[in-house]
Protein backbone atom coordinates (compact mmCIF):
# COMPACT_ATOMS: atom_id res chain seq x y z
CA UNK A 1 0.00 0.00 0.00
CA UNK A 2 1.20 3.65 -0.38
CA UNK A 3 2.35 5.38 2.36
CA UNK A 4 1.07 8.81 3.48
CA UNK A 5 4.58 10.38 3.12
CA UNK A 6 4.75 9.37 -0.68
CA UNK A 7 1.87 10.79 -1.15
CA UNK A 8 2.75 14.24 -0.11
CA UNK A 9 6.40 14.20 -1.53
CA UNK A 10 5.30 16.71 -4.09
CA UNK A 11 3.52 20.05 -4.62
CA UNK A 12 1.62 19.20 -7.94
CA UNK A 13 -2.14 18.58 -7.80
CA UNK A 14 -1.10 14.97 -9.22
CA UNK A 15 0.82 13.93 -5.93
CA UNK A 16 -1.92 14.48 -4.08
CA UNK A 17 -4.29 12.18 -2.50
CA UNK A 18 -7.72 12.33 -3.39
CA UNK A 19 -10.10 11.31 -0.76
CA UNK A 20 -8.14 13.38 1.19
CA UNK A 21 -10.87 16.14 2.52
CA UNK A 22 -12.79 13.55 3.23
CA UNK A 23 -9.99 11.77 5.53
CA UNK A 24 -9.78 15.33 7.07
CA UNK A 25 -13.81 15.76 7.84
CA UNK A 26 -13.46 12.18 9.52
CA UNK A 27 -9.98 12.80 11.51
CA UNK A 28 -12.14 15.78 12.77
CA UNK A 29 -15.02 14.47 13.59
CA UNK A 30 -12.89 11.62 15.50
CA UNK A 31 -10.75 14.73 17.26
CA UNK A 32 -14.42 16.64 18.19
CA UNK A 33 -15.63 13.56 20.34
CA UNK A 34 -11.98 13.45 22.15
CA UNK A 35 -12.41 17.18 23.41
CA UNK A 36 -16.26 17.00 23.60
CA UNK A 37 -15.55 14.33 26.63
CA UNK A 38 -13.37 17.15 28.38
CA UNK A 39 -16.06 19.46 29.30
CA UNK A 40 -19.21 17.60 28.50
CA UNK A 41 -19.18 15.63 31.79
CA UNK A 42 -19.97 18.95 33.92
CA UNK A 43 -22.68 19.63 33.08
CA UNK A 44 -23.79 15.57 34.62
CA UNK A 45 -22.48 16.26 37.94
CA UNK A 46 -25.61 17.24 39.96
CA UNK A 47 -26.95 14.04 38.37
CA UNK A 48 -23.91 11.72 38.90
CA UNK A 49 -24.00 12.80 42.47
CA UNK A 50 -27.70 11.73 42.98
CA UNK A 51 -27.83 8.44 40.73
CA UNK A 52 -24.40 6.86 41.30
CA UNK A 53 -24.12 8.14 45.06
CA UNK A 54 -20.80 10.09 44.36
CA UNK A 55 -19.15 12.13 46.71
CA UNK A 56 -17.11 14.52 45.32
CA UNK A 57 -13.91 13.40 45.59
CA UNK A 58 -15.72 10.55 42.71
CA UNK A 59 -16.59 13.26 40.84
CA UNK A 60 -13.57 14.93 40.74
CA UNK A 61 -12.15 11.84 39.72
CA UNK A 62 -14.68 11.07 37.07
CA UNK A 63 -13.51 14.46 35.56
CA UNK A 64 -9.68 14.24 36.04
CA UNK A 65 -9.00 10.28 35.59
CA UNK A 66 -9.67 11.02 31.16
CA UNK A 67 -7.18 14.16 31.38
CA UNK A 68 -4.87 12.55 33.30
CA UNK A 69 -4.23 9.43 31.49
CA UNK A 70 -4.79 11.30 28.51
CA UNK A 71 -1.91 13.76 29.10
CA UNK A 72 0.17 11.07 30.56
CA UNK A 73 -0.03 8.52 27.25
CA UNK A 74 0.25 12.01 24.69
CA UNK A 75 4.23 11.09 24.24
CA UNK A 76 4.36 7.30 24.16
CA UNK A 77 1.34 7.29 21.58
CA UNK A 78 2.84 9.72 19.25
CA UNK A 79 6.29 7.31 19.31
CA UNK A 80 4.07 4.71 19.32
CA UNK A 81 1.95 5.68 15.86
CA UNK A 82 5.34 6.70 13.77
CA UNK A 83 6.72 3.04 14.70
CA UNK A 84 3.91 0.71 14.25
CA UNK A 85 1.69 2.50 11.88
CA UNK A 86 -0.36 6.00 11.68
CA UNK A 87 -3.82 4.39 10.54
CA UNK A 88 -3.19 1.38 12.58
CA UNK A 89 -2.97 3.62 15.77
CA UNK A 90 -5.86 5.59 15.22
CA UNK A 91 -8.26 1.96 14.40
CA UNK A 92 -7.26 1.38 17.79
CA UNK A 93 -7.86 4.71 19.37
CA UNK A 94 -11.36 4.19 17.87
CA UNK A 95 -11.98 1.23 19.36
CA UNK A 96 -10.80 2.12 23.03
CA UNK A 97 -12.60 5.21 23.02
CA UNK A 98 -15.83 3.73 21.86
CA UNK A 99 -15.59 0.71 24.29
CA UNK A 100 -15.14 2.99 27.32
CA UNK A 101 -17.53 5.30 26.47
CA UNK A 102 -20.31 2.25 26.41
CA UNK A 103 -18.73 1.18 29.01
CA UNK A 104 -19.37 4.57 31.01
CA UNK A 105 -22.80 4.95 29.06
CA UNK A 106 -23.73 2.00 31.47
CA UNK A 107 -21.56 2.08 34.95
CA UNK A 108 -23.62 1.22 37.80
CA UNK A 109 -21.12 2.80 40.27
CA UNK A 110 -18.70 5.75 40.58
CA UNK A 111 -15.45 3.26 40.54
CA UNK A 112 -16.78 1.72 37.36
CA UNK A 113 -17.48 5.42 35.52
CA UNK A 114 -13.73 6.39 37.11
CA UNK A 115 -12.33 3.08 35.47
CA UNK A 116 -14.20 3.42 32.25
CA UNK A 117 -13.41 7.17 31.59
CA UNK A 118 -9.36 6.54 32.13
CA UNK A 119 -10.17 3.97 29.33
CA UNK A 120 -11.44 6.38 26.98
CA UNK A 121 -8.13 8.40 28.28
CA UNK A 122 -6.21 5.29 26.19
CA UNK A 123 -7.91 5.93 23.61
CA UNK A 124 -7.99 9.68 23.48
CA UNK A 125 -4.63 9.57 23.72
CA UNK A 126 -3.96 7.36 20.42
CA UNK A 127 -6.31 9.74 18.69
CA UNK A 128 -4.93 13.03 19.67
CA UNK A 129 -1.77 12.13 18.39
CA UNK A 130 -2.53 10.18 15.07
CA UNK A 131 -5.58 12.44 13.87
CA UNK A 132 -2.51 15.42 13.58
CA UNK A 133 -0.11 13.08 12.15
CA UNK A 134 -2.30 11.65 9.20
CA UNK A 135 -3.07 15.45 8.44
CA UNK A 136 0.49 16.06 7.94
CA UNK A 137 1.09 12.81 6.00
CA UNK A 138 -1.79 13.56 3.31
CA UNK A 139 -1.64 17.28 2.44
CA UNK A 140 1.53 18.49 1.00
CA UNK A 141 3.06 21.99 2.13
CA UNK A 142 0.87 24.02 -0.01
CA UNK A 143 -2.19 22.91 1.66
CA UNK A 144 -1.15 21.90 5.14
CA UNK A 145 -1.55 25.08 6.81
CA UNK A 146 -5.52 24.91 5.65
CA UNK A 147 -6.06 21.79 6.66
CA UNK A 148 -4.00 22.09 10.14
CA UNK A 149 -6.30 25.03 10.35
CA UNK A 150 -9.49 23.05 9.98
CA UNK A 151 -7.84 20.80 12.33
CA UNK A 152 -7.41 23.47 14.60
CA UNK A 153 -11.21 24.60 14.69
CA UNK A 154 -12.43 21.34 15.23
CA UNK A 155 -10.38 21.60 18.49
CA UNK A 156 -11.98 25.14 19.36
CA UNK A 157 -15.56 23.86 18.68
CA UNK A 158 -15.10 20.52 20.92
CA UNK A 159 -13.98 22.64 23.53
CA UNK A 160 -16.90 24.97 23.04
CA UNK A 161 -19.55 22.58 22.75
CA UNK A 162 -19.16 20.15 25.49
CA UNK A 163 -21.24 22.21 28.03
CA UNK A 164 -24.42 22.98 25.58
CA UNK A 165 -24.44 19.65 24.17
CA UNK A 166 -24.48 17.68 27.62
CA UNK A 167 -27.25 20.21 28.36
CA UNK A 168 -29.28 19.42 25.32
CA UNK A 169 -28.55 15.82 26.25
CA UNK A 170 -29.56 15.71 30.15
CA UNK A 171 -32.71 17.92 29.45
CA UNK A 172 -34.22 14.87 27.34
CA UNK A 173 -32.02 11.76 28.33
CA UNK A 174 -30.71 9.78 31.53
CA UNK A 175 -27.39 10.94 31.70
CA UNK A 176 -25.38 8.31 30.07
CA UNK A 177 -26.22 8.91 27.27
CA UNK A 178 -23.99 12.03 27.08
CA UNK A 179 -21.14 9.06 26.32
CA UNK A 180 -23.60 7.25 23.51
CA UNK A 181 -23.14 10.40 21.26
CA UNK A 182 -19.54 8.61 20.62
CA UNK A 183 -20.88 5.59 19.54
CA UNK A 184 -21.74 6.40 16.39
CA UNK A 185 -18.89 8.20 15.71
CA UNK A 186 -16.84 5.74 16.28
CA UNK A 187 -18.16 3.51 13.94
CA UNK A 188 -18.57 5.99 11.68
CA UNK A 189 -14.82 6.47 12.01
CA UNK A 190 -13.85 3.25 11.87
CA UNK A 191 -15.17 2.42 8.68
CA UNK A 192 -13.92 5.53 7.14
CA UNK A 193 -10.34 5.06 8.28
CA UNK A 194 -10.50 1.50 7.19
CA UNK A 195 -11.90 2.71 3.85
CA UNK A 196 -9.69 5.78 2.99
CA UNK A 197 -7.07 6.48 5.13
CA UNK A 198 -3.49 5.20 3.87
CA UNK A 199 -1.27 3.34 6.03
CA UNK A 200 2.43 5.73 6.95
CA UNK A 201 5.04 5.19 9.40
CA UNK A 202 8.78 5.56 9.99
CA UNK A 203 10.78 2.71 8.43
CA UNK A 204 13.57 3.50 10.09
CA UNK A 205 12.12 3.55 13.87
CA UNK A 206 14.26 0.47 15.44
CA UNK A 207 12.93 -1.37 18.33
CA UNK A 208 10.57 -0.25 20.43
CA UNK A 209 11.54 2.09 23.70
CA UNK A 210 9.57 0.55 26.56
CA UNK A 211 11.53 1.87 29.60
CA UNK A 212 11.44 5.27 27.78
CA UNK A 213 8.02 4.99 27.31
CA UNK A 214 7.06 4.03 31.03
CA UNK A 215 9.06 6.94 32.27
CA UNK A 216 7.38 9.60 30.04
CA UNK A 217 4.27 8.04 30.96
CA UNK A 218 4.55 7.93 34.83
CA UNK A 219 6.54 11.39 35.07
CA UNK A 220 3.77 13.12 33.08
CA UNK A 221 1.15 11.59 35.05
CA UNK A 222 3.48 12.54 38.06
CA UNK A 223 3.54 16.14 37.02
CA UNK A 224 -0.65 16.25 36.10
CA UNK A 225 -1.97 14.98 38.79
CA UNK A 226 -0.20 17.21 40.94
CA UNK A 227 -1.07 20.46 38.87
CA UNK A 228 -4.77 19.17 38.83
CA UNK A 229 -5.01 18.37 42.70
CA UNK A 230 -2.78 21.55 43.57
CA UNK A 231 -5.92 23.82 43.66
CA UNK A 232 -7.92 21.49 46.30
CA UNK A 233 -4.91 20.24 48.37
CA UNK A 234 -2.86 23.28 48.53
CA UNK A 235 0.17 23.41 46.83
CA UNK A 236 2.43 22.70 50.10
CA UNK A 237 0.41 19.43 51.04
CA UNK A 238 2.33 15.83 50.87
CA UNK A 239 -0.27 14.95 48.10
CA UNK A 240 1.09 17.57 46.29
CA UNK A 241 4.31 17.82 46.35
CA UNK A 242 5.35 14.50 46.03
CA UNK A 243 3.82 13.34 42.45
CA UNK A 244 5.46 16.18 41.55
CA UNK A 245 8.78 15.80 42.54
CA UNK A 246 8.40 12.02 41.80
CA UNK A 247 7.16 13.24 38.19
CA UNK A 248 10.33 15.85 37.78
CA UNK A 249 12.29 13.04 38.78
CA UNK A 250 11.00 10.64 36.45
CA UNK A 251 11.00 12.87 33.11
CA UNK A 252 14.48 13.93 34.22
CA UNK A 253 15.46 9.88 33.74
CA UNK A 254 13.37 9.75 31.14
CA UNK A 255 15.60 12.42 29.18
CA UNK A 256 18.67 10.91 30.37
CA UNK A 257 18.00 7.66 29.28
CA UNK A 258 16.99 9.28 25.70
CA UNK A 259 20.01 11.13 25.30
CA UNK A 260 21.63 7.12 26.35
CA UNK A 261 19.50 4.85 23.73
CA UNK A 262 20.35 4.40 20.22
CA UNK A 263 16.91 4.14 19.39
CA UNK A 264 15.01 6.79 21.64
CA UNK A 265 11.14 7.03 21.81
CA UNK A 266 11.79 10.94 21.59
CA UNK A 267 14.76 12.67 19.57
CA UNK A 268 15.52 15.41 22.21
CA UNK A 269 17.58 17.53 19.19
CA UNK A 270 13.99 18.56 18.59
CA UNK A 271 14.72 20.58 21.37
CA UNK A 272 17.85 22.57 20.17
CA UNK A 273 15.56 23.98 17.61
CA UNK A 274 15.06 27.34 18.43
CA UNK A 275 11.65 27.06 15.72
CA UNK A 276 10.24 24.30 17.80
CA UNK A 277 11.22 26.25 21.24
CA UNK A 278 9.65 29.51 20.03
CA UNK A 279 6.28 26.73 18.80
CA UNK A 280 6.15 25.20 22.28
CA UNK A 281 5.98 28.57 24.32
CA UNK A 282 3.63 29.71 22.39
CA UNK A 283 1.37 26.42 22.84
CA UNK A 284 1.78 26.38 26.74
CA UNK A 285 1.12 30.12 27.23
CA UNK A 286 -1.98 29.91 24.74
CA UNK A 287 -3.59 27.06 26.04
CA UNK A 288 -2.52 28.53 29.60
CA UNK A 289 -4.72 31.83 29.39
CA UNK A 290 -7.62 30.06 27.06
CA UNK A 291 -7.87 27.19 28.79
CA UNK A 292 -8.00 29.27 32.29
CA UNK A 293 -9.80 31.90 31.08
CA UNK A 294 -13.20 29.90 29.29
CA UNK A 295 -12.67 27.75 32.42
CA UNK A 296 -13.43 31.49 34.57
CA UNK A 297 -15.50 32.31 32.42
CA UNK A 298 -18.10 29.62 32.78
CA UNK A 299 -18.28 30.50 36.45
CA UNK A 300 -18.80 34.11 35.70
CA UNK A 301 -22.10 33.42 33.77
CA UNK A 302 -23.64 30.48 35.69
CA UNK A 303 -22.65 32.10 39.42
CA UNK A 304 -22.85 36.03 38.86
CA UNK A 305 -25.29 36.27 36.02
CA UNK A 306 -27.15 32.86 36.81
CA UNK A 307 -27.43 31.46 33.85
CA UNK A 308 -27.94 27.38 33.27
CA UNK A 309 -25.18 25.01 32.09
CA UNK A 310 -27.02 24.82 28.51
CA UNK A 311 -27.72 28.73 28.53
CA UNK A 312 -23.96 29.31 29.38
CA UNK A 313 -23.01 27.36 26.93
CA UNK A 314 -24.71 28.66 24.26
CA UNK A 315 -23.52 32.64 25.37
CA UNK A 316 -20.16 31.31 24.72
CA UNK A 317 -20.56 29.76 21.14
CA UNK A 318 -19.68 32.84 19.58
CA UNK A 319 -16.15 31.93 20.46
CA UNK A 320 -16.23 28.38 18.66
CA UNK A 321 -18.30 29.56 16.04
CA UNK A 322 -15.64 32.59 15.16
CA UNK A 323 -12.91 30.03 14.92
CA UNK A 324 -14.69 27.89 12.80
CA UNK A 325 -16.12 30.55 10.29
CA UNK A 326 -12.34 31.73 9.88
CA UNK A 327 -11.01 28.36 9.66
CA UNK A 328 -13.60 26.96 6.93
CA UNK A 329 -13.27 29.28 5.08
CA UNK A 330 -9.81 29.44 4.74
CA UNK A 331 -9.47 33.58 5.52
CA UNK A 332 -6.84 32.20 8.54
CA UNK A 333 -4.78 29.96 6.24
CA UNK A 334 -4.72 33.12 3.95
CA UNK A 335 -3.42 35.92 6.84
CA UNK A 336 -1.22 32.98 7.62
CA UNK A 337 0.49 33.10 4.18
CA UNK A 338 0.60 36.88 4.11
CA UNK A 339 1.87 37.75 7.50
CA UNK A 340 4.34 34.59 8.02
CA UNK A 341 4.25 32.26 10.99
CA UNK A 342 5.91 34.85 13.62
CA UNK A 343 3.58 38.14 12.80
CA UNK A 344 0.34 35.36 13.05
CA UNK A 345 0.65 34.43 16.06
CA UNK A 346 1.89 37.58 17.48
CA UNK A 347 -1.44 39.23 16.33
CA UNK A 348 -3.04 36.26 16.86
CA UNK A 349 -2.30 36.31 20.32
CA UNK A 350 -2.81 40.00 20.98
CA UNK A 351 -6.40 40.02 19.77
CA UNK A 352 -6.95 36.78 21.90
CA UNK A 353 -5.08 38.94 24.90
CA UNK A 354 -7.73 41.76 23.94
CA UNK A 355 -10.75 39.59 23.85
CA UNK A 356 -9.73 38.23 28.07
CA UNK A 357 -9.25 41.91 28.53
CA UNK A 358 -12.98 42.85 26.97
CA UNK A 359 -14.46 40.17 28.85
CA UNK A 360 -12.96 40.57 32.54
CA UNK A 361 -12.96 44.65 31.99
CA UNK A 362 -16.31 45.26 31.03
CA UNK A 363 -18.43 42.36 32.68
CA UNK A 364 -21.53 43.91 33.84
CA UNK A 365 -22.04 45.68 30.41
CA UNK A 366 -24.73 43.18 28.93
CA UNK A 367 -24.13 40.44 26.27
CA UNK A 368 -23.00 42.71 23.99
CA UNK A 369 -19.98 43.56 25.00
CA UNK A 370 -19.49 39.61 26.09
CA UNK A 371 -20.48 38.74 22.04
CA UNK A 372 -17.43 41.31 21.48
CA UNK A 373 -14.71 39.85 23.35
CA UNK A 374 -15.51 36.35 22.34
CA UNK A 375 -15.34 37.22 18.88
CA UNK A 376 -12.36 39.10 19.19
CA UNK A 377 -11.19 35.34 21.10
CA UNK A 378 -12.59 33.45 18.56
CA UNK A 379 -10.12 35.73 15.87
CA UNK A 380 -7.11 35.63 17.99
CA UNK A 381 -7.49 31.42 17.76
CA UNK A 382 -8.22 31.35 14.60
CA UNK A 383 -5.17 32.55 13.56
CA UNK A 384 -2.36 31.50 16.42
CA UNK A 385 -3.53 28.00 16.78
CA UNK A 386 -3.07 27.31 13.39
CA UNK A 387 0.20 28.68 13.04
CA UNK A 388 1.57 27.67 15.85
CA UNK A 389 0.78 23.77 15.01
CA UNK A 390 2.33 24.44 11.97
CA UNK A 391 5.59 25.79 13.43
CA UNK A 392 5.63 23.11 16.05
CA UNK A 393 4.96 20.27 13.18
CA UNK A 394 7.20 22.16 10.87
CA UNK A 395 10.35 21.84 13.27
CA UNK A 396 10.29 18.20 12.88
CA UNK A 397 11.09 15.61 10.20
CA UNK A 398 7.98 14.38 8.42
CA UNK A 399 8.49 10.55 9.65
CA UNK A 400 8.39 11.97 13.61
CA UNK A 401 5.01 13.29 13.11
CA UNK A 402 3.78 11.37 15.64
CA UNK A 403 6.45 12.50 17.97
CA UNK A 404 5.57 15.90 16.90
CA UNK A 405 1.81 15.35 17.66
CA UNK A 406 2.68 13.64 21.05
CA UNK A 407 4.71 16.71 22.19
CA UNK A 408 1.71 19.35 20.54
CA UNK A 409 -0.86 17.37 22.36
CA UNK A 410 1.18 16.60 25.74
CA UNK A 411 2.14 20.70 26.10
CA UNK A 412 -1.22 22.04 25.09
CA UNK A 413 -2.84 20.17 28.13
CA UNK A 414 -0.36 20.91 30.87
CA UNK A 415 -1.10 24.48 29.62
CA UNK A 416 -4.70 24.00 29.76
CA UNK A 417 -4.73 21.80 33.91
CA UNK A 418 -1.83 24.96 34.29
CA UNK A 419 -4.30 27.72 33.42
CA UNK A 420 -7.19 26.27 34.94
CA UNK A 421 -5.17 25.78 38.61
CA UNK A 422 -2.76 28.68 38.52
CA UNK A 423 -6.01 30.84 37.42
CA UNK A 424 -8.56 29.03 39.47
CA UNK A 425 -5.84 30.02 42.51
CA UNK A 426 -5.62 33.83 41.58
CA UNK A 427 -9.35 33.79 41.65
CA UNK A 428 -10.03 32.13 44.75
CA UNK A 429 -7.07 33.76 46.64
CA UNK A 430 -7.98 37.59 45.45
CA UNK A 431 -12.10 36.61 45.87
CA UNK A 432 -11.06 35.57 49.53
CA UNK A 433 -9.18 38.92 50.32
CA UNK A 434 -12.13 40.60 49.24
CA UNK A 435 -14.88 38.94 51.37
CA UNK A 436 -17.14 40.69 54.06
CA UNK A 437 -16.72 40.13 57.66
CA UNK A 438 -20.11 38.04 57.39
CA UNK A 439 -17.83 35.23 55.14
CA UNK A 440 -14.81 35.42 56.37
CA UNK A 441 -13.29 32.38 56.34
CA UNK A 442 -15.16 30.82 53.63
CA UNK A 443 -13.06 28.57 51.11
CA UNK A 444 -15.85 28.63 48.22
CA UNK A 445 -17.90 30.61 46.45
CA UNK A 446 -21.21 28.46 47.45
CA UNK A 447 -19.51 28.36 51.07
CA UNK A 448 -19.55 32.07 51.26
CA UNK A 449 -23.02 32.39 50.16
CA UNK A 450 -24.09 29.98 52.49
CA UNK A 451 -22.24 32.17 55.41
CA UNK A 452 -24.81 35.44 54.22
CA UNK A 453 -27.71 36.36 56.31
CA UNK A 454 -29.32 39.96 53.83
CA UNK A 455 -29.14 40.81 50.55
CA UNK A 456 -26.03 43.68 50.93
CA UNK A 457 -24.15 40.58 52.16
CA UNK A 458 -24.76 38.43 49.49
CA UNK A 459 -24.25 41.29 46.84
CA UNK A 460 -20.81 41.55 48.66
CA UNK A 461 -19.78 38.09 48.04
CA UNK A 462 -20.95 38.22 44.58
CA UNK A 463 -19.12 41.12 44.10
CA UNK A 464 -15.68 39.50 45.60
CA UNK A 465 -16.18 36.61 43.46
CA UNK A 466 -16.70 39.03 40.03
CA UNK A 467 -13.48 40.86 41.00
CA UNK A 468 -11.51 37.57 41.74
CA UNK A 469 -12.54 36.47 38.20
CA UNK A 470 -11.31 39.61 36.90
CA UNK A 471 -8.17 39.63 38.31
CA UNK A 472 -7.21 36.46 37.34
CA UNK A 473 -8.58 36.83 33.82
CA UNK A 474 -6.20 39.87 33.03
CA UNK A 475 -3.66 37.37 35.07
CA UNK A 476 -4.58 34.95 31.68
CA UNK A 477 -4.77 37.87 29.22
CA UNK A 478 -0.96 38.84 30.54
CA UNK A 479 0.19 35.63 29.86
CA UNK A 480 -1.04 35.28 26.49
CA UNK A 481 0.60 38.38 25.18
CA UNK A 482 4.03 37.15 26.90
CA UNK A 483 3.47 33.77 24.97
CA UNK A 484 2.76 35.90 21.21
CA UNK A 485 5.96 38.21 21.88
CA UNK A 486 8.33 35.32 22.92
CA UNK A 487 6.96 32.58 20.31
CA UNK A 488 7.00 35.37 17.56
CA UNK A 489 10.69 36.43 18.37
CA UNK A 490 11.84 33.06 18.84
CA UNK A 491 10.42 32.37 15.31
CA UNK A 492 11.32 35.12 14.31
CA UNK A 493 15.36 34.80 15.03
CA UNK A 494 14.97 31.13 14.05
CA UNK A 495 14.03 32.27 10.42
CA UNK A 496 16.82 35.14 10.18
CA UNK A 497 19.03 32.74 11.02
CA UNK A 498 17.95 30.08 8.53
CA UNK A 499 18.25 32.48 6.01
CA UNK A 500 21.63 33.76 6.82
CA UNK A 501 23.19 30.14 6.92
CA UNK A 502 21.32 29.37 3.38
CA UNK A 503 22.89 33.01 2.24
CA UNK A 504 26.13 31.94 2.66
Amino acid sequence: MTTGAELTTGTGAGTRLPTRWPILMVICLAQLAVLLDNTVLNVAIPSLGTELGASTADVQWMINAYSLVLCGLLLASGSAADRYGRKRLLLAGLGLFGAGSLAAAFSQSAGQLIAARAGMGVGGALLMTTTLAVVMQIFDADERPRAIGVWSAANALGFAAGPPIGGVVLAHFWWGAIFLINVPVVLLGVVAVKVLVPESKNPGSGPPDLLGALLSTAGMTGVVYAIISGPDHGWGSTRVLVPAVAGVLLLGAFAAWELRTPHPMLDLRFFRNRRFMGAIAGVVLITFGSGGVLFLLTQQLQFVRGYTALETGLRMAPFALSVVALNFTGISAWLIRRLGLPLSIAVGMGLLSGGFVVVAAFAADGYGVLLAGLVLMGAGCALANPAIAEAVMGAIPLEAAGAGAGIDGTMTEVGTSLGVAVLGAVMNSRFIALLPAAAAGASSFPAALAATRTEAERGAVLDAFAAGIETSQLVGAAAVLAGGCVAALLLHRAGAAARGIRGR
